[in-house]
């Protein structure tokens, strides 16, 4: 019975990533299929070709890249913005996204960060964490004085984080992108580099 529950969790853990990949890429074609044929009936009719609506996802998307590279289009869409970015609740939870999001576009400030190894002295304890700014002239008054930066440190799961204010001698660089250090804390470091997947011990 102990070797049946070894089997069926090592076929649910290899399972699981695929299954949930598959399951929202179904959902976003399902989604964008449906929208398409809403769009495209009026002027087809009933002539349809499956796949069209992933088409006009990426082109759909493209298209939005390619506006929002426009200055009138943002200067458009900051009219569109005023009542996420007035209610108080609301302006909370957009700004928040907004600029989470902003901060892995190409144009904005992820070229200007880093990830960085949090050592503390005195303490062997290493954190993992992303240097989120490193200029303090406009914060308030308060903070220690001193060269310091800014460092968010993710919690597992994308269930957070925190945001510390260290010397800036506290941080060392590494050799990672942000992209790859936010994955790999996503899911608490468990993620093993690729070549190294069928490296794992067995159970």
């Amino acid at each position: 019975m102990k070797q049946l529950y070894k089997y069926f969790f090592r076929g649910l853990i290899t399972v699981m990533p695929l299954a949930l990949t598959v399951y929202v890429l179904y959902i976003f074609l399902a989604w964008m299929e449906t929208l398409t044929l809403w769009i495209l009936r009026p002027l087809f009719g009933s002539f349809y070709v499956p796949g069209m609506g992933l088409l006009v996802g990426v082109a759909g998307i493209v298209v939005i890249g390619y506006m929002m590279s426009k200055q009138r289009v943002r200067k458009a869409l900051s009219f569109v913005e005023l009542p996420f970015t007035n209610l108080p609740v609301v302006k909370s939870i957009y700004s928040s996204l907004k600029s989470f999001a902003d901060f892995f576009s190409p144009a904005g400030k992820q070229g200007e960060q880093s990830v960085v190894i949090l050592r503390m002295p005195g303490h062997a304890m290493e954190i993992v964490g992303l240097i989120t700014r490193r200029s303090f002239a406009d914060m308030p008054q308060g903070f220690l004085p001193g060269e310091r930066v800014a460092v968010y440190l993710p919690m597992g799961y994308m269930i957070g984080g925190y945001t510390v204010f260290v010397p800036v001698e506290w941080v060392q660089p590494i050799a990672m992108s942000v992209e790859e250090a936010m994955r790999a804390s996503m899911f608490a470091w468990m993620a093993r580099p690729p070549g190294q997947a069928g490296n794992a011990p067995q159970p």
